[in-house]
């Protein structure tokens, strides 16, 4: 039977906040580190996949990244790929000593925009033994320019995210707009997402719908496609034509060098955060690729 456990642990000068979900087994169990969206706190989607993985026989950490949800540190609500990256690194670590779990076995779930921060650390962390992405948002300038407006729009961006880290750097202050809206166009996705916005989906009290507008360049300037050739674990995406940037998943894909595959399914990406079938066939895919892969 399935438990969960709430932990903590330290990423560099900040205590970051996690639940395990271990295995109903005596012998230690594999384990794996999960990760969800851009800004999103662990209750939004990483609960969940942890949870199933967790069911099917893996122990399976979900955490509050630096500054996120129940974690410490700061600026909070900041969206930082290097210092996410260098949270996962800890992750790993935790797992690596917890006594339930076999630190010869780990893997590592990246859903959506964590898809490319697992990416980030397993290029450089020899410690997980495998890879595997859920509806991957992996991008470059290219896919950037692609998915924001073209290069000027992408260069605006960039260019308010300087004057932002100057503000916050001269006052403390951090200019905030939201994640999604459907009425201020500042928001970093200004659309009508059900899934961000419906109360019983994701628009819980836990995520505060808050983007820090000096988070930008560093987003937009993280270059997920050009990681593909560095990483030599077995990796496995899912995605879907119709999920976000499948171009970008498809160039990521074909610069991976070592074991590979893709499953092509169906649904928009945010069904693969809390819908069925796409969740239970992206967990039962997941879980089939570790069981290849972590022996």
């Amino acid at each position: 039977m399935t438990t969960q456990q709430k932990v903590t642990f330290s990423s560099d000068d900040a205590t970051l906040t996690g639940n395990l979900f271990l295995p109903g087994t005596e012998a230690p169990a594999p384990g794996v580190v999960v990760a969800g969206t851009w800004t999103s706190v662990k209750e939004l989607m990483a609960d969940r996949y942890a949870e199933r993985l967790a069911d099917r026989g893996y122990a399976a950490l979900s955490f509050d990244f630096t500054g996120f949800g129940e974690s410490g540190g700061g600026p909070r609500d900041v969206e930082d790929p290097a210092r996410k990256i260098r949270d996962i690194h800890h992750a790993v670590t935790f797992l690596v000593g917890h006594p339930s779990i076999d630190p010869g076995r780990l893997g590592a779930l990246g859903i959506c925009a964590a898809g490319m921060y697992m990416a980030g650390n397993a290029a450089a962390d020899p410690r997980v033994g495998s890879l595997a992405l859920v509806a991957p948002w992996l991008h470059d300038a290219a896919v950037c320019e692609a998915a924001y407006g073209g290069a000027e729009a992408v260069a605006q961006k960039i260019k308010s995210a300087r004057e932002a880290r100057a503000r916050f750097e001269k006052t403390g202050e951090i200019d905030y707009v939201p994640v999604v809206s459907t009425t201020d166009e500042r928001a970093a996705m200004p659309y009508d997402i059900d899934f961000y916005l419906n109360p019983a989906r994701g628009g819980i009290p836990a995520w505060p719908n808050r983007f820090a507008v000096m988070a930008w360049e560093g987003w937009l300037t993280y270059d997920s496609i050009a990681i593909a050739p560095q990483i030599t674990q077995p990796t496995l995406l899912v995605h879907s034509e119709d999920a976000a940037i499948p171009d970008g998943a498809r160039r990521f894909h074909a610069g991976l060098t070592g074991r590979k595959d893709i499953l092509w399914t169906e649904g928009t990406q945010f069904d693969f955060y809390d819908q069925d079938p796409q969740v239970t066939l992206a967990a039962d895919t997941v879980t089939a690729h570790f069981g290849r892969t972590l022996r």
